[in-house]
């Protein structure tokens, strides 16, 4: 998912410049000097999008899939309140062999509570009580 991200953004900033490049061979004035800031600003947007998912994705490949822990750590699968976390980096949720699973960064509140703690613990958040029941 996040590699098709990357993918899309790349994609998209190149078409942006091929198009800014075409646009500087046919036009001038005012008009063409709006449409060329605007292409700039929407490059930039994509470009700061396209960091932010080489960054996730960067994260993502430094955590070991076949490592198990009983504490919970970046890249554990847990199961609290019935619902199955997977602690790495936010993304949408995600449906599995059927089971819907939501990714969440560490440095998100209900992340942050899980880090280090095992099946079992207790907590609450925005008057929302969790227990986990699994760490995979």
């Amino acid at each position: 998912m996040v590699q098709d991200r990357i993918d899309v953004f790349k994609d998209m900033i190149s078409g942006l410049t091929e198009d800014s490049k075409n646009d500087a061979k046919g036009s001038a004035g005012d008009k063409h000097e709006t449409a060329l800031s605007m292409m700039h600003i929407e490059q930039e947007k994509l470009t700061n999008k396209l960091k932010e998912a080489i960054a996730q994705k960067a994260v993502l490949d430094k955590i070991d899939p076949v490592k198990v822990t009983e504490n919970i750590i970046s890249g554990s699968l847990v199961k609290a309140n019935g619902i199955y976390l997977y602690v790495s980096v936010a993304l949408p949720k995600i449906t599995i062999d059927g089971i819907n699973v939501i990714a969440l960064s560490p440095q998100s509140p209900l992340g942050n509570h899980l880090m280090g703690n095992k099946a079992g613990f207790q907590f609450e958040i925005n008057k929302t009580h969790y227990t986990i029941q699994s760490v995979e």
